[in-house]
């Protein structure tokens, strides 16, 4: 009897080798902080987003210590930071804030600052602002000489801590958060320690998400009080003249209306 064997081609050799299993490698990733829900910003670090709960804290005022959130109430508040004590762009922007005072409060608004520094130096420099600005500057100033409430508000210049070996403990850059009543951050603004803010912008944001709240409207590039806002494109032209009344069609998308003062 003969036994027939089948004939080994060498296509049928290469098609062998194609289907071997190949081997499972195991990529061995580098070691990373721990971040939370992949996010690039490291666990211990709030993201502040427009939104987000303000981190609450405690600290020591040129008024007494406070806890921040009570200290905000039922009100809005301003937080607003300063790289340092007796510096001249802090003194002026100070100064401008403290006189207008009644401006904030006609608004329902809290002012707080914070600065780089402990009390003796908070009140020795209260006394300049005073002086310079022809002023009388009311509202507390927080001591954050330990950097703990600018790092947990994030208002710390990347170069500083790129080179903190070299530098130290690092300035604080000109931040301003705007919290409502339920304790949200609804605006921020960074600016660099050579640059001073403009306080009128502060106020106009003010006023904008305060009407924006009210009424249900958005407002336009430069708007101020008493001018024509704008009605969100989720509210429908009819729905919009029977809540406002007179709406001007621009565009479909782009309809403009007053509320008034």
């Amino acid at each position: 009897m003969v036994s027939i064997l089948p004939r080994i081609t060498p296509r049928a050799v290469r098609y062998s080798l194609r289907t071997v299993a190949r081997p499972q490698l195991s990529i061995q990733r580098p070691s990373a902080p721990l971040y939370r829900r992949y996010l690039s910003t490291p666990a211990e670090q709030p993201r502040l987003r427009l939104g987000s709960t303000a981190p609450n804290f405690k600290a020591k005022t040129t008024q007494g210590d406070i806890d921040f959130h009570d200290f905000i109430g039922s009100s809005w508040a301003i937080l607003f930071s300063h790289p340092a004590d007796f510096t001249p762009v802090c003194t002026t922007e100070l100064g401008a804030f403290a006189k207008l005072k009644d401006e904030f409060e006609k608004r329902g608004v809290k002012m707080i600052g914070l600065s780089a520094n402990d009390l003796t130096s908070h009140d020795k420099w209260v006394e300049d602002i005073n002086e310079v600005c022809n002023t009388n500057l009311q509202f507390p100033i927080i001591a954050d000489a330990d950097r703990k409430i600018a790092y947990m508000y994030d208002m710390i210049d990347q170069r500083d801590l790129d080179n903190i070996a070299e530098k130290g403990i690092p300035f604080t850059i000109r931040s301003v958060f705007i919290i409502d009543p339920d304790k949200k951050i609804r605006l921020t603004m960074m600016y660099p320690a050579s640059t001073g803010r403009n306080t009128s912008e502060v106020l106009r944001v003010i006023d904008s998400l305060q009407t924006g709240d009210k009424k249900g409207i958005a407002t336009p590039i430069n708007w101020q009080v008493g001018e024509d806002v704008i009605v969100p494109p989720s509210v429908s032209t009819a729905d919009a003249r029977k809540k406002f009344g007179d709406v001007k069609e621009v565009k479909p998308y782009l309809r403009y209306t007053n509320v008034g003062k």
